[in-house]
Protein backbone atom coordinates (compact mmCIF):
# COMPACT_ATOMS: atom_id res chain seq x y z
CA UNK A 1 0.00 0.00 0.00
CA UNK A 2 1.25 3.50 -0.79
CA UNK A 3 1.90 6.27 1.73
CA UNK A 4 -1.25 8.06 0.59
CA UNK A 5 -4.58 6.98 2.03
CA UNK A 6 -6.84 5.32 -0.53
CA UNK A 7 -10.19 6.94 -1.28
CA UNK A 8 -13.33 4.93 -1.85
CA UNK A 9 -16.75 5.88 -3.19
CA UNK A 10 -19.66 4.24 -1.38
CA UNK A 11 -23.11 4.24 -2.98
CA UNK A 12 -26.27 3.12 -1.22
CA UNK A 13 -28.02 0.69 -3.58
CA UNK A 14 -30.68 -0.84 -1.31
CA UNK A 15 -33.35 0.74 0.87
CA UNK A 16 -33.18 0.76 4.66
CA UNK A 17 -36.86 -0.08 4.88
CA UNK A 18 -37.35 -3.06 7.18
CA UNK A 19 -33.69 -3.20 8.19
CA UNK A 20 -32.50 -3.56 11.79
CA UNK A 21 -31.76 -0.39 13.74
CA UNK A 22 -28.03 -1.20 13.86
CA UNK A 23 -27.89 -1.07 10.05
CA UNK A 24 -29.80 2.23 9.99
CA UNK A 25 -27.40 3.75 12.52
CA UNK A 26 -24.35 2.48 10.64
CA UNK A 27 -25.60 3.97 7.36
CA UNK A 28 -26.30 7.28 9.12
CA UNK A 29 -22.78 7.26 10.57
CA UNK A 30 -21.43 6.76 7.04
CA UNK A 31 -23.31 9.91 6.00
CA UNK A 32 -26.27 8.46 4.12
CA UNK A 33 -29.66 10.16 4.37
CA UNK A 34 -31.33 8.95 1.14
CA UNK A 35 -31.21 5.97 -1.18
CA UNK A 36 -28.82 6.12 -4.19
CA UNK A 37 -26.51 8.65 -2.53
CA UNK A 38 -22.73 8.44 -2.95
CA UNK A 39 -20.33 9.32 -0.17
CA UNK A 40 -16.54 9.46 -0.33
CA UNK A 41 -14.40 8.11 2.49
CA UNK A 42 -10.75 7.40 3.22
CA UNK A 43 -10.22 3.67 3.51
CA UNK A 44 -9.50 2.90 7.15
CA UNK A 45 -10.13 -0.23 9.23
CA UNK A 46 -13.04 1.52 10.95
CA UNK A 47 -14.75 2.44 7.69
CA UNK A 48 -14.10 -1.04 6.26
CA UNK A 49 -15.73 -2.63 9.31
CA UNK A 50 -18.78 -0.42 8.95
CA UNK A 51 -19.03 -1.25 5.25
CA UNK A 52 -18.73 -4.97 6.00
CA UNK A 53 -21.69 -4.72 8.35
CA UNK A 54 -23.92 -3.19 5.64
CA UNK A 55 -22.28 -4.82 2.60
CA UNK A 56 -25.65 -5.95 1.25
CA UNK A 57 -26.88 -2.32 1.12
CA UNK A 58 -23.94 -0.56 -0.52
CA UNK A 59 -21.61 -0.71 -3.50
CA UNK A 60 -17.95 0.25 -2.99
CA UNK A 61 -15.56 1.44 -5.71
CA UNK A 62 -12.04 2.81 -5.50
CA UNK A 63 -11.61 6.44 -6.55
CA UNK A 64 -8.88 7.24 -9.07
CA UNK A 65 -7.25 10.55 -8.30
Amino acid sequence: MSDEARKIAVTQVRSLSGRPDIHRRTMRALGFTKNQQTRYHTETPTIRGMLYQVRHLVEVTEVEE
